[in-house]
């Protein structure tokens, strides 16, 4: 069953969006790189287990327009969680971050028992 809204009730409807996001397991680290356009710093947590990731992010918009008799008010809300499995296990307590232009950038250094050794074959 299909549910068709009229653009006047669609309105109010919250857009749920998930951010994109790369992981790049590197030989000493791994890289998060997530697209997240349309917040501020403020608005994203960021939180590490021995093994996954988690990105929240919560930001809110509000409108108001008053015109004589005329007011209108509107609140916009938009959050996202994403929990991604990690290629390796990493150390959180010692991963660093940025973020510029909707770009967050987290890299986060592997447990050494996780590293790639190379083996010699004879």
């Amino acid at each position: 069953m299909h549910l068709e809204f009229p653009e006047w009730a669609k309105l109010g409807m919250m857009e749920i969006k998930s951010p994109k996001v790369d992981i790049v397991d590197r030989d000493d680290d791994i890289l998060v790189k997530a697209e997240i356009p349309g917040f501020k710093k403020a608005d994203i947590d960021v939180s590490l287990t021995d093994t996954a990731i988690t990105i929240k992010g919560s930001t809110s918009e509000e409108k108001k327009e008053e015109k004589g008799d005329y007011f209108r008010s509107e609140t916009m809300k938009e959050s996202f969680t994403r929990t991604l499995a990690l290629p390796a296990e990493v150390d959180g307590s010692k991963a660093t971050s940025t973020f510029k232009d909707g770009m967050l950038e987290v890299v986060v250094p592997k447990h050494e028992h996780a590293r790639s050794h190379k083996v010699e074959i004879s």
